[in-house]
């Protein structure tokens, strides 16, 4: 078994993020990757910013060192990848999807730990700490990288670093009573009713008078499916009907609740759906598992279909919402959270992310405001 070894690199504030999809980076991941979606070593190379010679000369090396050919030579043909190498790739790629939201969790942790030291010199004292267990979406991710940000409007501001523990929806609110963070975040369907399954799992968990439910965004939902969707899906009538490959999330996530809902208004039962008991641990992880050809059809955010090239069916807008403890609205660090969902930057910036738009962003406001099946 081949062994892998982890690390990591600091780049200067200023500096732009990869557009690479992948959290973690491997040179012969992103020359295969570059090959595949070049079509040809040079290709791949300009992609890279990298000569010819460095490549092919890598390609080479990692070949002998792997025993195993990754590249078809044919001169004159495009390049493309061995199945040993297609399938090398395929396998990374899905690692990456399955682990994408604890390793955006480290990534993050690394950076607030060095943050802290560069803040205080900067500063005189580190920047305010929030720590926040939420149902895995990228917006918050984004939002994450904005409130680290140490400059508002031009004016020096401490930065705010949040600590996220991506988990189920209902597992957040959970470790939020729990007194294991200071804010939860979880999704719920603008069209559940006061009875429905969204209702049942989240009411016992919220209490008026107790919580303060923060707007945060709204975001498309539906089924991510094959680019051109060739098997014409357009509701999960169309899935159980046709028997498509699904793949599912895990018990717990407000994707699993949607998927739920969504069966008993069509009158269907889990059995109905091949793959119901298919599990993947992120939206990205679905998006690739129907990528790869492993499954057909997967219920997730259109940002994560985009992300993957996949066609989107929209099932439903709905609604990411932040949870806190009424007292814990006064604190430094919620205050200077509820600052930065308030600025025309953020909103600019949310409003651009395929699939998302705000949606009281910011506001504090009481259940039955926010969440529509209160009464």
């Amino acid at each position: 078994m081949r062994k892998i070894e982890l690390s990591y690199t600091l780049t200067p504030p200023s500096s732009e993020r990869s557009p690479h999809p992948a959290l973690l980076r491997n040179p012969m991941m992103d020359v295969l990757h570059a090959v595949r979606s070049s079509g040809s070593i040079s290709g791949a190379a300009r992609e890279l910013g990298l000569s010819y010679r460095h490549v092919w000369g890598q390609l080479k090396d990692w070949e002998a060192g792997l025993g195993q050919q990754l590249i078809f030579w044919e001169r004159g043909q495009a390049a493309r990848l061995t199945p040993f190498g297609e399938r090398l790739l395929m396998a990374e790629r899905l690692a990456q999807a399955r682990l994408g939201p604890q390793m955006e969790s480290l990534r993050a942790e690394l950076e607030r730990a060095f943050s802290m030291v560069f803040d205080e010199g900067r500063h005189g004292s580190p920047g305010g700490v929030l720590t926040l267990y939420a149902s895995h979406d990228h917006a918050l991710t984004e939002l994450q990288r904005y409130a680290d940000k140490a400059t508002e409007n031009r004016h020096p501001a401490p930065p705010l670093h949040m600590d996220i523990r991506f988990c189920g929806s209902v597992d957040a609110i959970r470790a939020l009573n729990e007194g294991r963070c200071e804010l939860a975040g979880f999704h719920t369907q603008p069209f559940a009713a006061a009875g429905s399954l969204s209702a049942r799992a989240y009411r016992p968990l919220l209490k008026p008078g107790l919580h303060k439910i923060i707007g945060f965004a709204r975001r498309s939902q539906g089924l991510m499916v094959a680019p051109d969707n060739p098997l014409r899906l357009r509701e999960v009538g169309d899935v159980a009907r046709l028997q498509a490959r699904f793949v599912n999330r895990a018990i717990g996530t407000g994707t699993r609740l949607l998927l739920d809902e969504l069966l008993a208004q069509a009158g269907l039962l889990p059995q109905d759906i091949v793959g119901y008991t298919h599990v993947e641990s992120s939206h990205a992880a679905v998006a690739h598992a129907v990528a790869s050809g492993t499954a057909d059809v997967g219920l997730g955010t259109e940002y994560a279909a985009r992300a993957q090239g996949l066609g989107f069916v929209p099932l439903t807008q709905e609604r990411y919402l932040l949870v806190c403890l009424k007292s814990a609205l006064e604190q430094p660090a919620v205050q200077q959270l509820l600052q930065r969902l308030r600025s025309r930057t953020w909103h600019d910036h949310l409003n651009s992310l395929p699939g998302y738009a705000t949606d009281h962003c910011g506001e504090v406001a009481a259940m039955k405001r926010l969440l529509p099946w209160w009464d």
